[in-house]
């Protein structure tokens, strides 16, 4: 913030008194900002940077109006809506609300605005008009309308588990109880064709609605493809590849890295901070929500032993430095209607996150951003211990397909069978408190995906013999309960030293 205040207003940033109320002007800048480049508004300091702050009783009315008049067509057209968030800086508030460039042309009070170093201006030029949505239509080929694309080509499934997904990110999101058309048009799948003037479904539409079908017939190029391969290096160990829709994608993509990669135990003051969802969450929307889907060439992760490498079909635009950089969506539809569904988070988090937690995952690491003429990738490398969790878990399932899983088997690799645990194991006991419901258990190590735990934490323990059922004639009775065996307890006062705190906060 400090960092902040010394920058002049510019194309991308905007200071704005508001004591006691949202200035007249604020939708004006929204406008410009949503036109042009993108941008961030600060209320609470005046044109020169000076820090004044916001009237506490005043911040929660100001943010309100802001997303509900950034969801008004009345207001702005089309509505692009707004997540204003407060800060405190040297006693005074701020309200920041960060303003994506937008695919579309948006106006308020029928008037188009742009952003310039000067700040915002009209345009009422059809001409000018014009160019600027074909210069949008020519990057942000999401926007591109798809003619004979309808309802009947889009899935009701999914259209319900977005509303799941907005309730979960905001009980009383404004989006909830719309009808199937109106979450399309306030999410601006809908636009007007500007050769026939019709309004039509856009290429975004089918992409994050589409049956299968329809979206192999709309981006027959479109494929995620997520490896693994730390063995058979010439092949892979374990693949997913994706044709489907973007909420589907995103969810096998976490399940993958779910599957794969370590969760070190890391608390932030007296948070426990979930690292890998921080950083490979961020890293699986940015593939989706950053990709140029018009290109046929597929968007992929791959884990190998030392790193894990994203690379993502991209259309450049310089090169990039995370220290100082600019956030600039490639598919802002998208990305907006993923942050409503609490899949992304603000432009630029991802390098934000990545940044600050890597070092956390990785001691020391530093993430790499290359850059080509139509690729765009991020490596990250893992820890030692990554690595060696990897070896371990190896050396079991070779030992099991040789058939050397029982006592009969070597001392160094029943050693390796019978005494080592993932991580995710290793958590699940330190968390045993008596006698534990799976609910109870999910919600003390902060798990939101059920299938996740059960894979990763509650079957491998069962199957080692560290828990066991309460009522094992009925695994499925709805009163089931889990405790530590005397091998558990064994286990867990042998726990790992990276996780003495999450043994102490449970004990």
């Amino acid at each position: 913030m400090k960092e902040l205040f010394q920058k002049h207003e510019s194309g991308s940033l905007e200071y704005k008194r508001a004591e006691n109320a949202l200035p007249q002007n604020f939708f004006e800048t929204v406008c410009a900002f949503l036109n042009t480049e993108g941008g961030e508004i600060i209320l609470g300091v005046d044109d020169k940077g000076a820090l004044l702050g916001v009237n506490p009783a005043a911040v929660e009315h100001i943010k309100t109006t802001i997303s509900d008049l950034s969801n008004n067509p009345q207001k702005i057209f089309p509505p692009y809506l707004l997540f204003p968030h407060e800060e405190t800086v040297k006693g005074k508030i701020i309200i920041r609300t960060q303003v994506p460039c937008s695919s579309q042309v948006h106006r308020v009070n029928d008037i188009v605005f742009l952003r310039g170093d000067e700040g915002d201006y009209r345009i009422k030029d059809p001409y000018q008009i014009a160019g600027l949505v074909n210069r949008k239509l020519s990057f942000y080929t999401e926007q591109r309308v798809i003619p004979w694309l309808g309802l009947k080509d889009l899935s009701p499934a999914l259209f319900d588990r977005a509303r799941r997904l907005f309730r979960f990110r905001n009980l009383n999101h404004p989006w909830i109880d719309f009808s199937n058309e109106d979450i399309l048009r306030v999410g601006g799948f809908l636009r007007a064709d500007p050769l026939t003037g019709k309004t039509g479904h856009t290429l975004a539409s089918a992409l994050m609605f589409g049956t299968d079908d329809t979206i192999m017939q709309v981006a027959p190029g479109m494929t995620f493809d997520a490896i693994l391969r730390r063995r058979n290096l010439d092949r892979y160990d374990d693949r997913v590849l994706l044709r489907t829709n973007l909420i589907d994608t995103f969810d096998r993509l976490m399940e993958f890295v779910a599957k794969h990669l370590n969760d070190p135990f890391f608390m932030e003051k007296t948070e426990r901070v979930d690292l890998r969802d921080k950083i490979f969450r961020e890293l699986v929307s940015n593939l989706i929500a950053h990709r140029e889907y018009t290109s046929a060439a597929p968007a992929q992760f791959t884990i190998t032993r030392d790193k894990v490498v994203f690379r993502n079909p991209h259309v450049p635009r310089g090169k990039f430095n995370p220290a100082n950089f600019t956030p600039f969506p490639k598919n802002p539809v998208i990305c907006n209607f993923m942050l409503q569904m609490a899949r992304y988070e603000q432009a630029g988090s991802g390098v934000y996150n990545i940044t600050k937690y890597l070092p956390h995952y990785t001691p020391g690491a530093k993430a790499v951003y290359e850059e080509d003429a139509s690729m765009f990738s991020i490596t990250i490398p893992l820890a030692d211990e990554e690595i060696a969790t990897q070896d371990r878990a190896m050396a079991r399932e070779e030992a099991a397909a040789a058939g050397q899983g029982t006592p009969q088997v070597t001392g160094q690799v029943t050693t390796e069978v019978t005494t080592e645990v993932t991580t995710e194991v290793e958590k699940l006991l330190l968390t045993m408190q008596g006698e534990m419901s799976a609910q109870s258990l999910r919600s003390k190590l902060h798990l939101r995906n059920e299938k996740n735990f059960r894979v990763l934490y509650l079957q491998p323990a069962l199957s080692d013999g560290l828990i066991e059922r309460t009522i094992p004639e009925k695994p499925k009775s709805r009163m089931q309960k889990y405790r530590l065996t005397e091998k558990g307890r064994a286990m867990a006062k042998t726990a790992s030293p990276r996780h003495a705190d999450c043994q102490s906060s449970h004990l």
